[in-house]
């Protein structure tokens, strides 16, 4: 149920495109809108629902016969891999975060190369391995902490900023430049790079799912579950939109010097400018570790995923990583060290270049939004009689909310796939989501002709029947 509203690595990504004023902050507010709306048919979905392999147990309960199968074994794998791609993800945010403190205590004269940030990667990975193994009994506490943290940063970062630089005598962009300037540094047309700013919360507010992964862990799901998704959206896109704001009344004018700054993040250069170094190294600290948590809640919510699919047989050795340790309080352990090793793998990108670095993020974006769309698809298409509200229930406006959930992501999706500094990109500047995601969504199409659709036989509950899935602990621990 993590915040992301300081996720600061989706927010410097590489290749988002990058605009001051208005056009920022407005398509910040009109994409956190339509995701918070996703938000809205995600939790209806959640309350009558509760499990952890939500979405592709869903996709599967509302399909029509002939596509059940099919349809759950592409979804699970889409949902899998996006999961696995936010690890990645805010995992390199942290290593890249975590080494620009090291840069901004030799004062911007140090820069991490790339096999030193992923080998900070690495062993942030394999520490939320070891925290997931042993103490996943009390991720609801620490992800509660990281909640209160990630609120109290934010908040103490729109005082901080103006403050700061008022003190040192630095300029505040008037309201006129924060809400009416228009600076596009791309060379698409001023109408699509205002669509293009859409990206930074479609990275930023990326894993409100995470706590349908935990339904059968929580208590009370079918109210505590959907109140998590909605909060976690709702928050992420006001205090984001908060934080922009604020941002750019702060922002050097001169953007190529943040953009370009030797300290390794755009983010550390604005803290530097307002607060010193002093100030800056301290909220630098305090974001890492945010960060750092949000790994290790995506971590947790992409083992209990993938335990759950595995436990329906859709994965690759399935029988070894559906087993539960006894040992160690019932933790899928062998999941979550296969997580752990995966994301260890995918990283490696990160070592070619840029364009390949920003591959960890497009696993998560397309990944995640087709494993949204299909269920609230699947509901609408086949499933009306089949759904039946559980405690949370939008009304007579669940399905509108629905059927605008399924454009807008329908449209997320390409418009993750496009490049973004311009119409004629280089091999440096491509964006490669269309080529990684179509590759494996094809890859899992063709593993369930070839083999899986002989063993998968859709989501299995381990339970005893009862009239309504809401009523069951579907493939309870």
């Amino acid at each position: 149920m993590d915040i992301k509203a300081k996720a600061a690595s989706a927010a410097e990504k590489d290749d988002i495109p990058v605009e001051s004023g208005d056009m920022q902050l407005l398509g910040w507010l009109a994409a956190s809108v339509f995701i918070f709306i996703v938000g809205l048919a995600m939790a209806d979905l959640a309350s009558a629902m509760p499990t952890a392999g939500g979405l592709y147990f869903w996709t599967h309960y509302f399909s029509g016969d002939r596509w059940k199968n099919p349809l759950s074994f592409v979804v699970g794998y889409s949902n899998t891999i996006g999961l696995l791609g936010g690890v990645c993800s805010v995992d390199y945010g942290f290593a890249t975060m975590l080494l620009s403190v090291v840069s901004l205590a030799h004062d911007g004269n140090w820069t991490a190369s790339r096999p030193v940030v992923y080998g900070t990667y690495v062993a942030c990975v394999v520490v939320h391995g070891l925290i997931a193994t042993f103490f996943g009994r009390i991720m609801p506490k620490i992800q509660s902490a990281c909640i209160v943290s990630n609120v109290g940063l934010v908040l103490a970062t729109v005082l901080a900023l103006p403050i700061g630089k008022a003190i040192r005598g630095g300029h505040i962009n008037s309201g006129a430049y924060v809400f009416g300037h228009l600076e596009n540094l791309t060379t698409w047309p001023q109408g699509w790079a205002f669509m293009l700013a859409w990206l930074s919360p479609i990275w930023t507010i990326g894993a409100f799912d995470s706590c349908v992964h935990m339904s059968e862990e929580a208590t009370h799901a079918a109210r505590a579950v959907p109140l998590g998704i909605i909060w976690s959206a709702g928050l992420c896109g006001a205090l984001g939109f908060l934080s922009l704001a604020v941002i750019t009344a702060v922002i050097d004018v001169n953007l190529d010097g943040v953009l370009n700054t030797n300290l390794g993040q755009p983010m550390a250069q604005i803290y530097y400018d307002c607060l010193g170094k002093s100030g800056a190294l301290g909220f630098m600290i305090v974001v890492a570790i945010v960060q750092f948590f949000m790994g290790l809640s995506l971590v947790i919510a992409a083992s209990r995923q993938s335990w759950a699919f595995s436990r329906d047989g859709a994965l690759p050795f399935s029988s070894f990583f559906r087993k539960v340790s006894k040992k160690i309080r019932y933790q899928p352990v062998r999941m979550i060290w296969g997580v752990v090793v995966s994301a260890v793998i995918v990283g490696l990108l990160s070592i070619i270049n840029s364009a390949a670095s920003n591959a960890l993020f497009s696993l998560a974006v397309a990944g995640n939004d087709l494993a949204w769309m299909m269920p609230i698809l699947c509901r609408l298409v086949w499933g009306q009689d089949r759904f039946h509200p559980g405690e949370f229930y939008t009304g007579r406006f669940s399905k509108p909310i629905a059927v605008t959930a399924i454009v807008y992501l329908a449209f997320a999706i390409i418009l993750c796939m496009f490049p973004t500094t311009g119409p004629d990109p280089t091999p440096q500047d491509m964006n490669y989501t269309v080529v990684i995601n179509g590759a494996l969504w094809g890859g899992a199409l063709l593993y369930y002709g070839l083999y899986a659709r002989k063993t998968y036989k859709g989501p299995q509950t381990t339970v005893g029947s009862s009239s309504s899935p809401s009523e069951a602990n579907l493939g309870g621990l």
